[in-house]
């Protein structure tokens, strides 16, 4: 089942059913006004909303085109947004390129931040850029979607609690970033809004990619129109979801409408490309002595995908532009 929200004026959005080859959509507010209301209902409404999405497939039910640009983040607001770094060789090339040692926990203990997620961009929404000199960098993650998740959840019983997939461009300033570290806190500056994919899926909709909570399917990542990045977000997923959602439960529980994040999707294997400048700039670094990759500038295009086994896309395109603001 794939899931949507749209853009109808209010601040919360519409609940929508969206068609798996994402050519049209179908109302489903008489299921669930928003899908955080339907994350608050789940056990409930499911199966209500997956009789909508088949009815869609068949055209039994009345429906309108597919338009990203009409749609909101999956949730326009979330309760929190929680992000790990669970790809081991992007965490050893951006702790490099701000001469910083990785944790001797590096493979033991996963490394997460809590973001802002009052505010979250839409999936066409423009990147404003305030500063140029704050380094600014796109990040493409996978990112679960929870339901209510107490605390205490261990590994080998976490599948549960994730009920929707989606992608993220986590946006993030990195000139910003050290000087805030070295205060002994942070991330906070150095994060402002990121973008959600516009479509959430259930993970069954992955079929066999979806495994012991990894998401084996290339990340593409397409800068200024050109694919700069294809790594295979599965294999090298040092923590899986399930052991990512097993450390933050270690001491509180979680509400329904949770964002859980992987972390910048990497590869050690450098012809795979990058899911963020910083590793591009880092690579730059350690073969010439200097990076030669500017940061995100006035104008640049991002555009961050997954593609199924077929070449379908599957949580629609985050495609966003950089505009300077005063």
């Amino acid at each position: 089942m794939k899931l949507a929200t749209l853009d109808d004026g209010t601040r919360d959005g519409a609940l929508r059913v969206v068609r798996r080859d994402l050519s049209r959509i179908a109302d489903a507010t008489d299921i669930a006004p928003t899908l955080q209301a339907a994350l608050d209902a789940w056990d409930r409404v499911e199966p209500q909303l997956r009789a909508r999405a088949a009815a869609l497939e068949a055209g039994e039910v009345a429906s309108e085109p597919y338009d990203a640009t009409r749609l909101r983040s999956p949730l326009p607001r979330a309760y929190e947004w929680v992000d790990g770094s669970a790809y081991i060789s992007h965490v050893v090339l951006v702790r490099r390129a701000r001469n910083a040692e990785p944790p001797a926990t590096l493979k033991t203990d996963p490394l997460v931040y809590q973001g802002g997620s009052g505010v979250l961009l839409d999936p066409t929404a423009d990147i404003e850029l305030p500063d140029a000199g704050w380094g600014l960098d796109f990040e493409a993650e996978v990112v679960a979607i929870l339901g209510d998740t107490p605390r205490g959840v261990a590994a080998d019983a976490a599948a549960p609690h994730i009920k929707l997939l989606t992608l993220v461009n986590d946006v993030t300033l990195r000139n910003l970033i050290p000087p805030e570290l070295a205060k002994g806190f942070g991330f906070f500056t150095s994060k402002p809004a990121s973008a959600f994919g516009p479509v959430a899926v259930t993970p069954d909709e992955l079929g066999d990619a979806w495994q012991d909570g990894r998401l084996h399917l290339p990340m593409r990542v397409h800068h200024n129109g050109t694919l700069v990045g294809q790594a295979e977000a599965g294999p090298e997923m040092w923590f899986s979801f399930h052991d990512l959602l097993a450390h933050i439960t270690r001491t509180r529980g979680f509400t329904a409408g949770t964002l859980l994040g992987s972390g910048t999707v990497a590869n050690e294997d450098a012809s795979k490309g990058y899911s963020c400048i910083a590793e591009k700039r880092m690579r730059e670094i350690i073969a010439d002595g200097a990076p030669t990759t500017p940061f995100l500038q006035d104008g640049d295009t991002v555009r961050i995908e997954m593609l199924d086994a077929h070449g379908a896309s599957i949580f629609g395109a985050i495609t966003q532009r950089v505009r300077s603001v005063a």
